[in-house]
């Protein structure tokens, strides 16, 4: 009897282990309703946090020249800080080989130019020169990749290359590297040089020196809502490739590692996200919302919730997050439409936009009455104050 109750119970326990394991298989299988030639890769919402699809996207990895996307908001954001353009003299310990600017020892250059170049046409040198000129040394400018790096949460990258030719612990994941682009694309200058076509750049010596570079990024020409991306390559790499795209509101960043048709991919990728995802206005009810009234003829007043943001999604917004910024109370008097504090909306923990609330009715002050003694004294107050 007993040796049949332990069949039966291993029996129990074995079909609800697969009948449980059933439908995980069947979300790995679904979360990626394309095939992807990149050995890893990711499809990042910037609206919602959220990835959409990934494939070996924590795996540690060779970036190759997609570690130029650090370098430039790293030279970026130390202009920024001076708020001055710095020119940069080159000097022979820029040279690297590879892709290349072609800088001359001797020459001078605005450190913008150098980020516009590097960007456009991949250049080592430039690479190198911003890192000599931010960072002091070359290991002085990977302490700060690293640094920033960690500030952005990028928990399983590692820099030592200005440029991302290959060396040791010189890694990250197509994760993290959706992470960086998403705070370098928060930056108005990287992203405004990240999306040209071309740039023309005027060297400060020699001044007769004119040199137009042009974007290596062909989704800029060939996917319509793209906006901005790096490409990379070395042989321990293969082919990489970190793009953003952004259509009607909703914001995108796919990455592939190793992979022999980004391209594609990055279009395919990019269809899925934007034909799964829409904006949607929020139609949120809020009832009787109200808020203490200090010295008014009424002790509370009704508040209303104004015009309700957007906000990217798959049609669930349960997840909704509200966050209330009210007054532990108001002033009389309260007039009606005055601003008294706002929601907060975050979808995922990201921030999706506000309302602002504001008062339903006015609200006079309270007068308070006075004894004839009170009104004597003050009477008298007015010829002796």
């Amino acid at each position: 009897m007993l040796k049949k109750t332990i069949k039966l119970i291993f029996f129990i326990v074995l079909s609800l282990g697969i009948m449980l394991s059933l439908p995980c298989r069947a979300a790995a299988e679904a979360e990626t309703p394309m095939t992807i030639s990149a050995y890893a890769y990711s499809l990042y919402c910037v609206n919602t946090g959220e990835f959409l699809l990934s494939g070996r996207a924590d795996e540690k990895l060779a970036m190759a020249s997609t570690t130029k996307i650090m370098t430039a908001i790293l030279g970026i954001e130390a202009l920024q800080a001076d708020n001055n353009e710095t020119v940069v003299t080159v000097t022979p310990d820029m040279y690297a080989e590879g892709s290349s600017m072609y800088l001359k020892a001797g020459e001078q250059i605005l450190m913008s130019d150098l980020v516009g170049g590097m960007l456009m046409v991949s250049g080592n040198d430039a690479a190198n020169a911003i890192a000599l000129s931010v960072g002091g040394s070359f290991e002085g400018f990977a302490g700060m990749m690293n640094q920033k790096a960690a500030e952005i949460g990028l928990a399983d990258t590692s820099f030592v290359t200005p440029s991302g030719l290959d060396a040791d612990d010189h890694y990250t994941t197509a994760c993290d590297l959706a992470r960086l682009m998403e705070y370098c694309m928060s930056n108005s200058m990287f992203r405004e040089i990240d999306s040209s076509a071309s740039i023309t750049v005027n060297f400060v010596e020699p001044k007769d020196k004119v040199q137009t570079y042009y974007n290596e990024n062909r989704l800029l020409r060939e996917y319509d809502y793209c906006i901005a991306g790096k490409t990379g390559y070395t042989d321990k790499a293969g082919r990489t490739l970190v793009s953003c795209a952004e259509k009607d509101g909703i914001r995108l960043i796919a990455v592939t590692l190793n992979d022999g048709d980004d391209w594609n991919d990055h279009k395919k990728m990019y269809d899925y996200g934007f034909d799964r995802l829409s904006m949607q206005k929020l139609d949120i009810s809020f009832d009787d919302l109200t808020v203490p009234v200090a010295g008014g003829t009424k002790d509370f007043a009704c508040l209303l919730v104004g015009e309700q943001p957007s906000v990217c999604t798959s049609g669930d917004n349960s997840e909704i997050e509200l966050v209330y910024d009210l007054p532990c109370f108001l002033y009389a008097p309260v007039i009606q439409g005055d601003i008294a504090g706002k929601i907060r909306y975050y979808k995922n923990g990201v921030y999706a936009g506000c309302s602002d609330v504001v008062a339903a009715e006015t609200i006079v002050y309270k007068q308070i009455p006075t004894s004839f003694m009170d009104n004597v004294v003050s009477f008298f107050k007015r010829f002796f104050v």
